[in-house]
C-alpha cells in the first residue's frame, strides 16, 4: 500500500520535471471554473483510495450549484406565479367592471324605454284632455216638446203634465243635460213678456217639485210675443205667436253621451235593468 501512496504523491514532481521547458515557459491558457478541477493522480481522476472529505470536498460545489439553481427555479415559480395571478385578478376586475358596464347600459335603456313610454302616456293625456276642455260647452238637442196653455193660464193640463213626466222619466240618472224652454204669449210688449215667464217658471216649479230636476239644469227666457225662426228652416219667416206655450228642448252635451256609449257603462246599465 505504500507504493501507490508514493506514486501518487511523487507523480505530479515527475510529469512537472518531464515537461519540456519550452512547455514550462509559456503562460497558462486554461479558464477558472467554478468548480475546482481535481488533479490527476496516479489512478487517472478516481482514486479508489479517497477519503469521504476528499469526496465531500469535491461534491460540495456542485451541492452548492444545485442548490442555486433550485432557489433560482423556485423563485421564478412564485414570480411567474404572482404575474398570473395579477393577470387573473386584472382580467377578472376588468371582466366585473364590463359587466358593471353593461348592467348601467341595460338601467339606462330600461329608463329611456319607460320615459318614452311615460311621455306617450301623456301625450295621450293631454290629447284627451284637449278634447274634454272643447266638449265642455257642445251641447245637441236630443229632444224638444211643445207645452201648450190654454188661455194663458199658467196652469198645466193633463197632457202637459203627462208630457213633462215623460221627459223626466229620461233624465233619471243621466248627467251632462241641461233643459232649455222658450216661453210665449201673445200678449205684446211687457204683457206678453210677464205672462210667458209665468208659464215658464210653472213648467219649472213642476219638474223641480215633482221629479228633483235640479234647477241648475234648466234655462228659460221669457219672449212674450217676440216670433222666432224656425230651427229647421231658418229661410222661412217666423210665425205670428198665437197661443201660450213653452218650448222645452233637452240639450246633452258630448263628453257625457260618449261616457254613457262607452263600453265600461254597458254591464251597469245592463245590471240595472234586471230585477
Amino acid at each position: 500500500m505504500a507504493i501507490p501512496v508514493w506514486a501518487q504523491t511523487q507523480s505530479p514532481a515527475t510529469d512537472s520535471q518531464s515537461m519540456p521547458a519550452s512547455a514550462a515557459q509559456q503562460p497558462s491558457t486554461t479558464v477558472d471554473h467554478p468548480l475546482s478541477q481535481p488533479k490527476e493522480g496516479f489512478w487517472g481522476r478516481v482514486n479508489p483510495f479517497a477519503s469521504k472529505k476528499w469526496v465531500r470536498r469535491q461534491t460540495d460545489p456542485i451541492n452548492d450549484r444545485l442548490t442555486e439553481l433550485d432557489d433560482v427555479n423556485a423563485r421564478n415559480a412564485r414570480d411567474i406565479k404572482d404575474v398570473d395571478a395579477r393577470a387573473q385578478a386584472g382580467i377578472q376586475k376588468a371582466q366585473a367592471t364590463g359587466d358593471q358596464a353593461n348592467q348601467t347600459a341595460n338601467a339606462a335603456n330600461q329608463q329611456a324605454l319607460n320615459a318614452s313610454n311615460t311621455a306617450q302616456q301623456t301625450s295621450g293625456h293631454v290629447d284627451q284632455l284637449n278634447s274634454t276642455v272643447n266638449g265642455l260647452d257642445q251641447y245637441k238637442q236630443v229632444t224638444d216638446l211643445e207645452i201648450k196653455f190654454h188661455g194663458g193660464s199658467p196652469v198645466l193640463s193633463a197632457d202637459a203634465r203627462a208630457e213633462l213626466d215623460q221627459i223626466a222619466a229620461n233624465l233619471t240618472g243621466r248627467d251632462g243635460y241641461i233643459l232649455e224652454m222658450e216661453a210665449h204669449s201673445p200678449g205684446a210688449g211687457s204683457v206678453g213678456i210677464s205672462n210667458s215667464q209665468r208659464l215658464a217658471e210653472s213648467v219649472e216649479r213642476y219638474l223641480v217639485s215633482e221629479h228633483q230636476i235640479p234647477v241648475y239644469r234648466m234655462h228659460f227666457v221669457a219672449l212674450g210675443n217676440v216670433q222666432t225662426a224656425s230651427t229647421d228652416n231658418p229661410d222661412q219667416k217666423p210665425e205670428r205667436v198665437r197661443t201660450s206655450s213653452v218650448h222645452v228642448m233637452l240639450m246633452e252635451n258630448s263628453l257625457a253621451a260618449r261616457a254613457e256609449a262607452s263600453p265600461q257603462n254597458a254591464p251597469a246599465a245592463a245590471g240595472s235593468e234586471q230585477p
